[in-house]
């Protein structure tokens, strides 16, 4: 996962503060101004920011800080506290027979979260169908297809139709048996009552369980303008909330939809069909503030544990060989790149780049070169001298020195995975972290 500069300025305050065992006058004021730039930055509507700042300087000034709870410590907490606040509560989705309508703007990843949440609640055990109605927007219809066929699920549209209310009609006599419907509809290049009209038809018809509008986290503030008119129109149950993975304003968006009173439901973290999550606020701040989300990683091994066929302790653990390796290559891919992991793990700033960065097509290359090795080398990999690196290369067709690179990798890979395969044998410093989230908060 890309951090956004909101999760490095205040990344960069905590750790200023955290080294530092009194948290005196000068420093706190330093501090929470710091603070004020970083939210801001984020754009963070300014009253919030300064009723934050306030509530933050209060706590810091009470005499109720808990006795044996460094000052230093008591401010990342608080700052924590405050943040979860603003972002509103946590949403849980319903495993259940649902209808769920899409609404928004051009260009915020309606049409993909489509295909994402068709994916989240197939994998769920509902028979999930996706109803395509933009009438507006050129090649809709493929996208839509080639999406739906990605993630395994039928889909409706109607070419060159220009009655959304006629498709939708159409599509609900074809799929309607489905347990999970799910309504792509148009969008527009602006927030107009054309849309809006769209939108309350759209909705009439279908009666849908859940009405979720779609926002870029990189709309800040005017997120909550469209959430106001959207749920004035036709009573929004949620905001989804896309490219969480890389927007510097993502707090900015989070918090002005919470203003709006219109709760967020999901975040899209990623381009991949798997990369939305139920949101969470203390999850959330916890990855923006650089704290381990050991829940949401345990999470995606099981899932591809699921489809990879493979043991997540095995994974987790790091007992690895290049056979098991080759076994797990493809279901490590699912659960997202080793830095969107490590990110997870909040370490993500102290793996090497050249580890992190591991591409799609070195993953296949990684795969012909296990191939061509035999059953002996990929058991013992410490067996692999130049000779048999210039044979594996030859049967691969990949140079030597993605050979050795692979080797490096791997070794690299199954060092790192060591240390952190069990909570007692994590760093010290990465467990003390854990223990103090507690399921909650940290610095308790």
């Amino acid at each position: 996962m890309a951090v956004s500069k909101l999760a490095l300025g205040l990344r960069s305050l905590l750790k200023r503060i955290s080294g530092s065992p009194i948290v005196d006058e000068e420093l706190l004021k330093s501090s929470i101004r710091e603070l004020q730039r970083t939210l801001l930055s984020a754009d963070v509507n300014v009253k919030l920011v300064f009723e934050i700042s306030r509530r933050i300087e209060s706590k810091m000034k009470s005499p109720d800080i808990p006795p044996g709870v460094p000052q230093s410590e008591y401010f990342v907490k608080a700052v924590y506290d405050e943040l979860v606040s603003l972002m509103g509560s946590v949403f849980v989705p319903e495993i259940r027979p649902q209808r769920i309508l899409l609404v928004g703007t051009y260009g915020h990843g309606k049409t993909t979260t489509s295909a994402k949440l068709a994916k989240f609640y197939s994998k769920r055990g509902l028979s999930a169908a996706i109803i395509t109605t933009d009438t507006w927007r050129p090649a809709a219809y493929e996208q839509v297809e080639q999406l739906a066929e990605r993630v395994g699920v039928p889909m409706f549209g109607i070419k060159g139709e220009k009655d959304a209310v006629k498709i939708l009609r159409q599509g609900l006599e074809k799929l309607g048996s489905h347990e999970l419907l799910i309504i792509d509809s148009a969008g527009r290049d602006s927030l107009n009552e054309e849309l809006i009209s769209e939108a309350k038809e759209l909705s009439a018809m279908l009666k849908p369980d859940q009405k979720f509008l779609v926002l870029g986290a990189d709309m800040g503030q005017t997120a909550g303008k469209q959430a106001r008119e959207f749920n004035d129109a036709i009573g929004l149950t949620g905001v989804i909330v896309t490219r969480m993975d890389s927007s510097a304003k993502g707090g900015g968006a989070l918090s002005a939809c919470a203003e709006a009173h219109v709760p967020i439901t999901f975040i899209g973290t990623g381009e991949k069909p798997e990369d939305i999550e139920p949101f969470d606020p203390k999850k959330y701040v916890s990855r923006l503030l650089g704290f381990p989300d050991l829940g949401a990683l345990l999470e995606k091994v099981k899932e591809a544990a699921e489809e990879g066929d493979i043991s997540p302790e095995e994974l987790m653990e790091g007992e690895f060989t290049l056979a098991k390796f080759y076994k797990q290559l493809e279901a490590t891919r699912k659960m997202g790149s080793l830095s969107k992991i490590f990110e997870q793990l909040g370490l993500g700033a102290k793996i090497p780049p050249e580890l992190m960065e591991q591409s799609e097509e070195k993953m296949r290359a990684y795969k012909f070169i296990i191939d061509s090795m035999t059953k002996g080398e990929r058991d013992e990999p410490g067996i692999i001298s130049s000779s048999r690196i210039r044979r594996i290369a030859a049967g691969s067709g990949r140079p030597e020195r993605e050979v050795r690179e692979l080797l490096k990798q791997f070794n690299a890979t199954k060092k790192m995975f060591k240390k952190f395969k069990k909570g007692k044998r994590l760093p010290r410093s990465l467990s003390k972290m854990i223990g103090r989230l507690g399921g909650a908060a940290p610095g308790v």
